[in-house]
């Protein structure tokens, strides 16, 4: 068990957190959330000891072993890969050590031979026998093969590293483990073997994450950071979320019924307070008025978007036919004879690790440069927008927000287009933002109103959850459920493509395309080494206190 009393961080004058209480028990697999900037991986590291708070305190069962994900990838570079993982128990490591250079001494002394006798008992409590084992099982499960485990950690590429890491902090049944971004840079495979693994790990887990699809796979608990505080709730992201959402609206039904009360009591008092005859009644009123209270709705940090796409016209039949494009960069093949016809009813994710060739192949589509080879035709009531994944040119302008999305708008006026920037949480005055000054969220948000305002009938989108916060992607997720066009996107997030595809095309190393009528997970399943070509990466905002 390990909980939080009181804690409070300040960083110069604002308040991060403001006496938190907060308990996590055994068996518990804890999903940290919060809006960006709200403090999540600030708060695991108070959790940890790496940071120290300004007031209160982490208490920890006695005897309880904490281990947590490092993010400094350099750190065990002139170590071994065993070695690194095995450092996940730093005690048993330490034994192990002291063994080997005792036993490699020359003049064995009598102290010698005591001290070693009193590590190997400590090394057989520790299960020190199977250590080697034991982290070989791990790194192999996530996806590291059994060769690479004598490497030095220098010599191993920075995705292997993520892995490696990983294995670290799991290794040796920690107690309590502490787990920021875990799924960032894994494919698909170690993700599952990691959701496998939580799910049956009985001790007690915290987690920082992006990613929905894996929240719902392994959280019993979720705890939300909102104005500094933490509340606890029950269930995973899913039930969190619904429930959040029904709590709101009970509470809004509740006041409005309290209001027609008011309304009720104050005519009746108002129309009979001067008359006699009524005069009891009247004071009974005031004081059943007295008593009502409204309950307090305190809004929350995190903001939802609003994201509505509404196509101007119906689509038709024929939508678009794609014939044999071929695309060569520096003698390597990027797409190699890709063809495909798409209906007017498609939704379809391009999946798996090859991204360039998905952007690529999106910037064909739009015009944006000319294929080797080949050819594709939109239909003649088709309409496209855009949502580029490389949009650093896009916002090389002086214009403002306002006057850049004007351009794209058919009503030329200011009020209307800020409309749909409110509905993306710019305020009142962030229209006359210039473009060129935005954040990666700003510019994302941006891009979104375009599409929005263009009412076009065929959306393709390379990557649009990047830079996003959860709510952010929980709305985008919605709109794109919602949307009755055609959809080509590319997307890291496995819930959005699930929840939103009908067909997925996987364009693998070499340039030629799978393409196959099925959800996500349905293709994942019959293809498993489509599991080891797709790699999970969240890339958001970063926020100095988060």
């Amino acid at each position: 068990m390990i909980q939080a009393n009181n804690v409070t961080l300040r960083v110069g004058k604002k308040a991060l957190f403001e006496d938190v209480n907060i308990k996590f028990s055994e068996g518990t697999c804890t999903g940290l959330i919060g809006a960006n900037g709200a403090g999540k991986s600030t708060f695991l590291k108070i959790l940890s000891g790496q940071l120290e708070p300004t007031n209160g305190d982490v208490s920890i069962t006695p005897g309880e072993r904490l281990s947590f994900l490092q993010q400094d990838h350099f750190k065990y570079d002139e170590f071994s890969v065993m070695d690194t993982v095995i450092m996940g128990n730093q005690r048993l490591y330490d034994i192990m050590k002291e063994k080997e250079a005792i036993y490699a001494k020359e003049d064995f002394s009598d102290e010698d031979g005591i001290r070693a006798s009193e590590l190997e008992t400590e090394f057989a409590e520790m299960d020190g026998w199977n250590a080697e084992s034991d982290a070989a099982t791990l790194l192999n499960g996530l996806g590291v093969d059994t060769e690479l485990h004598t490497e030095i950690m220098k010599d191993v590429n920075s995705a292997l590293k993520v892995k490696i890491l990983l294995a670290q902090a799991l290794f040796g049944n920690p107690d309590i483990l502490l787990l920021d971004e875990p799924t960032n840079h894994l494919d698909l495979d170690a993700i599952g073997w990691l959701e496998e693994f939580l799910i049956n790990f009985e001790n007690t887990v915290i987690v920082v994450s992006h990613d929905r699809y894996f929240l719902n796979k392994v959280c019993t608990n979720i705890a939300d950071i909102d104005y500094g505080k933490i509340q606890m709730y029950a269930g995973n992201y899913d039930f969190w979320y619904e429930s959040s959402q029904l709590l709101i609206r009970q509470m809004k039904e509740a006041n409005r019924k309290k209001e027609e009360k008011i309304k009720e009591l104050q005519e009746f008092i108002s129309r009979f307070s001067a008359n006699a005859s009524k005069s009891k009644q009247a004071t009974s009123r005031k004081r059943a008025l007295e008593k009502i209270e409204l309950e307090e709705i305190k809004p929350s940090s995190r903001k939802y978007p609003y994201i509505d796409f509404r196509p101007g016209r119906e689509i038709g039949n024929e939508v678009l036919q794609v014939t044999d494009l071929t695309v060569t960069e520096e003698g390597e093949k990027i797409l190699d004879h890709v063809s495909f016809i798409l209906g007017h009813d498609d939704k379809v994710a391009f999946v798996g690790g090859n991204e360039r060739a998905k952007s690529v192949l999106f910037q064909i589509l739009m015009g944006e440069r000319e294929p080797d080879e080949g050819t594709y035709k939109w239909g003649v009531t088709t309409s496209q927008s855009y949502f580029p994944k490389d949009n650093s040119k896009i916002f090389d302008t002086d214009l403002t927000i306002v006057d850049w999305l004007t351009q794209y708008s058919e009503i030329k006026d200011a009020t209307y287009v800020r409309g749909f920037l409110g509905r993306m949480l710019f305020a009142g005055e962030d229209g006359v933002k210039k473009m060129k000054v935005l954040s990666g969220g700003e510019r994302v948000r941006v891009l979104l109103s375009r599409m929005m305002i263009e009412n076009s009938n065929v959306l393709l989108l390379d990557e649009p959850t990047d830079h996003l916060d959860m709510e952010a992607i929980t709305a985008l997720n919605n709109g794109l459920i919602k949307f009755p066009g055609v959809l080509l996107f590319s997307c890291r997030d496995h819930q959005v493509v699930q929840t939103t595809a009908n067909r997925i095309m996987e364009i693998l190393p070499g340039g030629t395309l799978i393409d196959k009528i099925t959800t996500y997970d349905e293709y994942l399943e019959s293809d498993e080494m489509a599991r080891k070509r797709t790699v999970y990466s969240t890339t958001e905002d970063e926020e100095a206190d988060d």
